[in-house]
């Protein structure tokens, strides 16, 4: 197996080529995962961002889901961010009563939690872990983390302001999931962290 791992993006619905360009810049090999067929090619798998009602109707429709379920019981990485985290999530509040998730992360989610695309924002987030300055993170219609369950390590949180304390990056395992979305701002740590764990997981 090469050096450099082979990460899927799942290409079912969201901001796909952001993502591919990220894992590029820190080395990884990016595969965009249109069919189910193409999960037996790579070491990991991103999940965008986007709408995830839709994301999950699409997997769903396509016969996605349980293979993607299975990739995570059998250990795949995944990285989920804003409609990812969602997706990976095994609780999810204010979503259809028929909404289906990939699971594995045990924390429970609230989707739009920020509000409409209008109330989308930026703000500074500190994630010693990754070292260097505080990460610059771009919120658009995000959800937030209501509850994590005992394995779940918190890696970010907003620190200021009247959403002081909310929760919008944890790490489960080989599960990695984040409110925001790193792929947008050209700061590269969350993806080059993830390259690293699925290095490790190799």
């Amino acid at each position: 197996m090469s050096a450099s791992p082979t990460i899927g993006v799942l290409a079912l619905q969201g901001d796909v080529r952001e993502h591919e360009r990220s894992l590029e810049a820190v080395g990884a090999t990016a595969l965009r995962v249109r069919r189910i067929e193409q999960l037996s090619l790579i070491d990991a798998l991103v999940i965008p961002g986007g709408e995830s009602t839709t994301m999950s109707k699409l997997a769903v429709m396509d016969g996605f889901m349980a293979p993607l379920r299975q990739a995570r019981l059998d250990g795949m990485p995944m990285y989920g961010s804003c409609a990812g985290m969602i997706m990976l999530a095994d609780r999810v509040l204010d979503a259809r009563p028929d909404q289906e998730t990939i699971g594995g992360l045990d924390i429970t989610v609230r989707r739009n939690a920020f509000g409409r695309q209008v109330d989308s924002f930026e703000t500074d987030i500190d994630m010693a872990w990754l070292g260097g300055p505080p990460m610059h993170a771009v919120f658009i219609r995000a959800p937030w983390v209501e509850a994590t369950g005992a394995e779940v390590e918190v890696l970010g949180v907003i620190d200021s302001g009247d959403r002081a304390g909310t929760i919008v990056a944890v790490r489960q395992g080989l599960l990695l999931a984040t409110s925001f979305h790193p792929e947008l701002t050209g700061d590269h740590r969350i993806h080059s962290n993830f390259v690293e764990i699925v290095k490790g997981n190799r």
